[in-house]
């Protein structure tokens, strides 16, 4: 999303480094005195935990809406045996989020009583697979695993594409939980039969804190079974489909109290024991609302590991050509359409990997050096473009087996212009979004840029020129994280709904201009990359 969602304590260009800390003052704390929806005295801190791609966070923020202090644990390695195919153990989910729960109390000097509620997020789409015993059967198949293609091509098949996007509001695609399901009842029976539950990866971390099996209407969104226009579980895809109603988790709407810490999930994360966990959200609508994405022509635009542009809307507004995606919102009755770049930051970091090892294990961020030597070279990178289909593509082309490309190379070439074009290729891939949201007549009153690529103060200022748009960045930069704790205040009387929390909190630090004289280049540019998809479908689809 999707989850895909953004990924920022993986990609961080602007010198965020994987333990970074907030600490403000805790003689301010003693002002509030916070009262609960039942009359209790509330406390004056709640958590929200990000289950990402790369890393876990947690983030302890104060009723003021100040970060008090933020932690991360990273997620280990999973060999992928085949490309296309990316999987993870729940698991180390878990183990990342109870260590980076007791890291953040540590750094904030609190007690797990000190906490008033939990808010989750994390990366949507993964299929974690249970089975009677509440033991993972088999490693998760994450959001960008593609494999799934034949599974979407049978499903749309038998059902039909347009009665799928009538029961979803969203095409097959293979990045959709349903169909991860299907890929390993079709391949892997033995384990298919043990199957008793299924569930989203920050949820499974929510039941090993709370004992509850529940998700959100925002995460359920992303598993091709909800009724996104009715918010609920879609009866006819689970008929199609042959998934068990009794496998799902309960539905809910995102600051609604779902569970409440365990006696176990106390001992593992240092929380104290039936402090409220509320429902939570998918990393994108989380991510939304921690920048103040909630109401309608508020949109965002992330880069991080992969890239997201998210709008909210009064209504669930659908592509008929199915480019974007349409999901629930973290608010009831309201709803929100996004584009998805697979490869936003990991462009970058592929590139840093592959090609600049040597700034690696400097000093300096190597984000900040490579974005550095790009600022040398004028915009348009002469002539140099990138096309950032590592993954394949979702939006606009709906492709997994997209490739990307380098185009226009010549000798006079540097490294810098190489990096230039890969940041201005993420954002041209990004107004993709935008250039369907004026399709569908859906309004833009404003655009927030989140994510790594936010901290570049490069790649805010290719945004504003690609976009021909004002864009502003928000002063918490925790994104889905941040929104998940907004979403606990909510649920524990902090705030008494999310536009009002967002109202209260949510604070624009910059705005960034776009400027004339590099506009037209940025419009030459960005019809040069429209052209490039079909030429690279051609060569590899003869």
């Amino acid at each position: 999303m999707n989850a895909e969602i953004a990924e920022t304590a993986e990609f961080n260009p602007g010198g965020f480094n994987e333990y970074d800390v907030f600490i403000s003052a805790r003689s301010a704390c003693s002002a509030f005195n916070v009262v609960g929806r039942g009359g209790e005295r509330m406390p004056e801190h709640v958590l929200g935990i990000d289950v990402g791609t790369g890393a876990t966070r947690a983030v302890i923020v104060h009723a003021d809406g100040r970060i008090v202090a933020s932690a991360t644990e990273d997620h280990e390695r999973f060999a992928s045996p085949t490309i296309g195919w990316d999987e993870q153990r729940p698991e180390d989910w878990w183990r990342a989020a109870t260590g980076a729960v007791r890291h953040a109390l540590a750094l904030a000097d609190l007690g797990g009583s000190e906490i008033g509620c939990v808010g989750l997020s994390g990366q949507m789409h993964g299929a974690v697979m249970l089975d009677a015993n509440d033991e993972v059967v088999r490693p998760a198949l994450i959001w960008c695993d593609v494999r799934t293609g034949p599974q979407c091509l049978a499903l749309t098949g038998r059902i039909g594409a347009d009665r799928i996007v009538q029961f979803t509001c969203n095409p097959a695609l293979t990045n959709f939980t349903v169909t991860k399901l299907l890929w390993t009842q079709q391949h892997e029976p033995r384990n298919w039969s043990r199957v008793r539950a299924v569930m989203l990866p920050k949820d499974y971390v929510r039941l090993r804190l709370t004992g509850e099996r529940a998700t959100d209407m925002t995460d359920a969104s992303g598993t091709l079974v909800l009724d996104v226009a009715r918010r609920r579980w879609s009866d006819e895809m689970l008929q199609a489909t042959g998934i068990d109603r009794a496998w799902l988790p309960s539905l809910h709407e995102s600051t609604d109290v779902c569970g409440r810490i365990s006696t176990a999930g106390a001992e593992a994360s240092g929380l104290a024991a039936g402090t409220p966990v509320v429902a939570g959200a998918g990393d994108q609508a989380a991510g939304a609302t921690g920048m103040g994405i909630v109401a309608p022509g508020a949109v965002s635009a992330t880069i991080g590991t992969s890239g997201v542009v998210f709008a909210a809307t009064d209504r669930p507004a659908v592509d008929p050509q199915g480019r974007l995606h349409t999901f629930c919102h973290a608010i009831p009755d309201r709803w929100h359409v996004m584009g998805v770049t697979q490869a936003a930051g990991l462009s970058l970091r592929w590139f840093r990997d592959r090609f600049a090892t040597d700034v690696v294990h400097q000093r300096e961020n190597p984000y900040d050096r490579l974005t550095a030597e790009a600022a040398t070279v004028p915009a348009g990178s002469d002539g140099l473009l990138w096309a950032p289909y590592l993954m394949g593509e979702r939006t606009p082309h709906l492709d997994p087996d997209a490739r990307g490309a380098l185009v226009g190379l010549t000798a006079s070439h540097t490294r810098a212009h190489v990096v230039r074009a890969i940041l201005e290729g993420v954002a041209f891939s990004l107004k993709d979004t935008l250039t369907i949201f004026s399709e569908m007549d859906l309004p833009v009153s404003g655009i927030r840029l989140g994510g790594g690529g936010a901290r570049s103060t490069l790649w805010r200022q290719i945004q504003a020129d690609v976009y021909g748009q004002e864009v502003e960045t928000v002063e918490a930069g925790e994104g889905a994280a941040y929104g998940a704790a907004i979403r606990a205040g909510v649920g524990g009387g902090l705030w008494p709904a999310v536009d009002a929390a967002c109202g209260a909190v949510v604070r624009v630090a910059e705005r960034v201009r776009p400027d004339a004289a590099r506009r037209s280049t940025m419009e030459a540019g960005y019809a040069a990359y429209r052209r490039m998809y079909p030429a690279i479908q051609s060569i590899f689809r003869p």
